[in-house]
């Protein structure tokens, strides 16, 4: 398998796909793409992007684009280390979250980029629009956490990481959290397939 990912290691998608790689154990080489630079549009990356975007994973002549379908395509065909939970109703959920999360808080996506997690990035104060989104972030992420427990649907899967991540954007630059979600947030963050990507080399941002 071949996974492609942007250049700066940055996007939120391409670590989603990258953890659910590790966290199945199998094999893949990976691969870089300068979004930054268009590489994502060029022809030979456009044949095998449905979406021109990151990740896309290749496995033999099949290629695939989002990470929430990779990481379906993956708990289907590789039934060992489930990425997601065996209750449909849960498996349901999970899959909710997912969606939620790249569909929605658009103003936490742009006032605490992932430049925040992997950078050390520092911006101004949340705006009103942002206070918002986070309290609907803060809202929802209680009620699906269950009192005490480390994962959102008992055992871990991959909506866990992709929820301490949103959370993170936050955490980590130092904005208010309640602390049993700061604790979920920062539990994820230390899984070893998380840290693998947190150390990732990471060239220089570009000056603005």
């Amino acid at each position: 398998m071949l996974l492609y990912v942007d250049a700066q290691y940055i996007s939120p998608y391409a670590m989603s796909a990258f953890v659910a790689l590790h966290e199945k154990a199998v094999p893949f080489r990976m691969q870089t793409v300068d979004l930054e630079n268009g590489q994502n549009r060029e022809p030979e990356y456009a044949a095998l992007s449905l979406t021109q975007r990151v990740p896309t994973l290749v496995h033999g002549d099949f290629a695939l684009s989002e990470s929430s379908a990779i990481a379906e395509y993956l708990n289907e065909t590789l039934p060992a280390n489930p990425l997601y939970p065996a209750e449909p109703r849960a498996r349901a959920k999970a899959r909710q979250v997912q969606a939620w999360l790249r569909s929605c808080l658009m103003p936490i996506r742009q006032e605490r980029s992932t430049k925040v997690l992997f950078y050390g990035h520092v911006g101004q104060p949340l705006s009103a629009e942002a206070q918002a989104a986070a309290k609907k972030l803060f809202a929802a992420a209680s009620a699906l956490l269950p009192t005490g427990s480390e994962n959102l649907f008992g055992a871990w899967c991959i909506a866990d990481v992709d929820l301490a991540l949103m959370l993170n954007r936050l955490v980590m630059h130092g904005d208010f959290v309640p602390k049993a979600l700061l604790q979920y947030a920062q539990r994820q963050w230390e899984r070893p397939s998380v840290q693998l990507w947190r150390h990732q080399p990471r060239p220089p941002l570009k000056k603005a």
